[in-house]
């Protein structure tokens, strides 16, 4: 992938030796399909991609100009490609060699994201468009023949297909799925492909940057890419783990936008995309992988990037506190469900820039922390989504976010909004095992331990622990919740919630490793857990909305964290990670965990059809070197780290919710029944004795309550009550009963 950093719009991803999506205006904006070529000569002519003959290499990991060279039978094409800094276009230098060979390039748009009701000419180059959009590929020696058709029936690879040859010159395509194709009128030159509004607009640009000149642009561009590289302060380490963090810091500079600066996208590619014209592919923001991402730049010196992340992200906050699950880069939401652990994401990078000093004149952070905040409150635990967007509950991940976001917020809040947030997080941090360990669960007895972590625990109206989960990307699949496990829980110790060593986390691990953990020729990785479908198919066919999860190169940096924590050198995990990478060294989603299917190009512990990059494993490879050299995570912050001492606290309150309810609370609790609407309060004691009424009170974040402390229940031993809610004038028709007991007050667990 490429771009360059000034006022151009263009984003190139590269795969099997082409440009294989481009996005203008914005990263999240795909214009092509690919841009390939064709080689023609006295052997036959072969199709580039197909062929998959080729070697890339960079001038420099952290300048993004690749150089592909293809060799075949009878030819060599070197290809060097670059960025307009200035003009929205990109450049392509090509050589070919080889005797009596000709050079054909090929151009699939898909303007608009959709390869429908696009219109193709050839006008002085190839021309496309379709609405507002349109591009324009001129050639520095011309073409000597060109040709525009539509997909299948009468584009050129079908001409070479029937005809071994370019046989057709159909002079345009209009209103739908198009390709264009134009021979070259030499072995060498330079073609430059423009974007714009207009046809005219897209033909200017083209040829001004022809004007310019490949080598003259190609400095202007490695000279913007070096400038930033200069800023970036990567760790002493083997030269091979330095050359992977330049590496996965230009990636995430690359996926930031310009029209709209700050807006990570996560990745300049669509899963399986060859068998998807789907809009969205992962040229989206995501709130959770673009703080990732934030931290990662923090880590290596790049403030100034994570602070206008940030200012993003306070830009396209919701009124009601939250993000979308994702969105376009001018903030637009994508898929609108709700993540909390996105929620709460935000929240905790602000909190690590003013720990760090780091803020500057930046304003609006502290009211964005509030509403966020305030979302936590009146929405968590339990969350909508977990953070693979498939399963609503309480996950260890989620929640142990919710507790940290709580914690570092209570620095920047008012008094009263600041007490009620630590007292919240105190409650949910001390609840938390019970809701997501499971004591003696169905891996128990294999691995010698007395439970475990699970994935996510059910909404409590479903049963908690004791609930099924379903299976996204499983037709009809579903699990009881204490039968499914992630590698969520870790993440407690990475926010200073829980000591690696603890033997909940140690029992955990053990299962992870042996469960989840598969071993390659190029290193361990992990599947996000037991029954996972997103991956391919056994026979290595694409996701189709079902298939089977494969491993995460990420999560080996997640497993490398806990070792860190318990004072273990993470350098085998890093090391493995720069084995699981593709040619260029890009990190992906997921790799293959089966036999090689070589005709599908899967390669156990290589790169399967899923995302490529993806930022959040360049993110989780950078922080995890960086954390190396700390020896402390990146994300563990001081106040959660002062707080609890990575140790499960004695809450002063309960709070309790018909959401979330409890049937005891241990002696010494102060009890705090809350509504998000006013309510009168009806109770009594011991069988409903005493009988009174207590109108709730506004507290903190526009929540309703009545508290009970030790003098308010002293004497008795069960609080009797029920609700009356008078904006809707009605009682809510169910008696709730809560044991008023000593220390060894057993709660009983959802």
């Amino acid at each position: 992938m490429t771009t360059a950093l000034g006022s151009s719009r263009v984003w190139a991803a590269i795969g099997h030796g082409i440009l294989n999506e481009l996005y203008w205006p914005s990263a999240g904006e795909p214009q092509v399909r690919d841009m390939g070529f064709i080689i023609a000569g006295p052997a036959g002519w072969y199709e580039l991609k197909r062929i998959g003959r080729y070697r890339l290499s960079l001038p420099s990991p952290v300048v993004p100009l690749p150089r592909i060279v293809h060799e075949g039978d009878g030819y060599r094409l070197e290809l060097d490609l670059t960025l307009d800094p200035l003009r929205d276009v990109v450049l392509v230098a090509f050589r070919l060699a080889g005797p009596d060979v000709k050079l054909y390039t090929l151009l699939a748009p898909h303007l608009g994201g959709s390869g429908l009701h696009n219109n193709a000419r050839i006008a002085d180059g190839l021309v496309a468009w379709k609405d507002t959009v349109a591009l324009h590929l001129a050639a520095d020696c011309g073409f000597s023949r060109a040709s525009a058709g539509y997909v299948g029936y009468s584009d050129g690879w079908q001409d070479f297909a029937k005809h071994a040859r370019m046989d057709w010159g159909f002079t345009q395509a209009m209103d739908g799925n198009v390709a264009l194709m134009g021979e070259l009128a030499a072995r060498t030159g330079v073609l430059a492909l423009g974007f714009a509004e207009t046809p005219e607009g897209a033909r200017t640009l083209a040829r001004s940057s022809l004007a310019e000149g490949f080598d003259a642009v190609q400095r202007s561009c490695a000279s913007r890419w070096q400038a930033w590289a200069g800023e970036i302060d990567i760790p002493e380490a083997p030269e091979q783990l330095r050359h992977q963090a330049c590496l996965s810091a230009m990636v995430l500079k690359a996926h930031e936008g310009r029209t709209y600066p700050g807006a990570l996208i996560a990745s300049l590619s669509i899963p399986w995309g060859n068998t998807s014209d789907s809009t969205g592919g992962y040229h989206l923001v995501w709130t959770r992988d673009a703080v990732e991402a934030a931290f990662a730049l923090l880590a290596i010196g790049c403030v100034q990037d994570a602070r206008r992340m940030l200012e993003y992200l306070i830009a396209t906050q919701r009124a009601d506190g939250c993000w979308s699950q994702n969105s376009y880069p001018d903030g637009r939401p994508f898929w609108t469900g709700v993540q909390l652990d996105e929620v709460g994401f935000p929240v905790l990078l602000a909190a690590r820039l003013a720990e760090d000093g780091a803020m500057g004149a930046l304003i609006g952070w502290t009211d964005m922390i509030a509403r966020a905040i305030g979302y936590v409150v009146r929405n968590g635990p339990g969350s909508p989504q977990d953070r693979w967007e498939e399963s609503a509950g309480i996950s260890p991940f989620t929640l142990g976010i919710e507790i940290a976001a709580l914690v570092c917020a209570a620095d920047h809040l008012p008094a009263e909004e600041s007490a009620y947030a630590l007292s919240l997080a105190d409650y949910w941090n001390e609840r938390l095992d019970e809701w997501t360990y499971v004591e003696n669960g169905p891996f128990s007895e294999a691995f010698g331990i007395d439970g475990y972590y699970v994935r996510i625990a059910a909404p409590f109206c479903q049963g908690g622990l004791r609930g099924r989960i379903d299976i996204a990307n499983q037709a009809g699949g579903s699990a009881p919740a204490a039968a499914l496990v992630g590698m969520e829980c870790l993440y407690l110790a990475r926010l200073g919630l829980r000591d690696a060593s603890d033997p909940r986390i140690l029992n955990t691990a053990k299962v992870i490793d042996g469960l989840l953990g598969v071993r390659t020729p190029h290193g361990t990785a992990y599947r996000r857990y037991n029954g996972d479908g997103y991956g391919e198919h056994e026979n290595g066919a694409p996701f189709d909305g079902t298939g089977i999860g494969r491993l995460w190169p990420l999560l080996t940096g997640e497993r490398a964290h806990l070792d860190l924590m318990q004072g273990i050198d993470p350098l085998p995990y890093l090391e493995m990670m720069t084995q699981m990478t593709g040619a260029s060294g890009l990190i992906p989603e997921q790799v293959w965990d089966a036999e090689p299917i070589p005709e599908r190009g899967l390669e156990p512990g290589k790169p399967t059809g899923s995302a490529m990059p993806l930022v959040w494993a360049h993110a989780e490879f950078l922080k995890l070197l960086i954390a190396r050299q700390r020896g402390r995570p990146i994300e563990l912050l001081s106040s959660v780290e002062r707080r609890y001492r990575a140790q499960r606290p004695t809450a002063s309150t309960w709070h309790w919710r018909q959401a979330q309810p409890f049937d005891a609370l241990p002696a010494g609790r102060a009890l705090l029944i809350e509504n998000l609407e006013p309510f009168q309060l009806h109770y009594g004691f011991d069988g409903w004795h005493d009988a009174a009424d207590r109108p709730s009170e506004i507290r903190a974040f526009s929540t309703h309550s009545v508290r009970f402390g030790d003098a308010d229940v002293a004497g008795h031993s069960i609080l009797d009550f029920t609700f009356y809610l008078p904006r809707s004038q009605r009682w809510i028709g169910t008696e709730f009963h809560v044991r008023l007991g000593g220390a060894d007050t057993h709660v009983s667990r959802p």
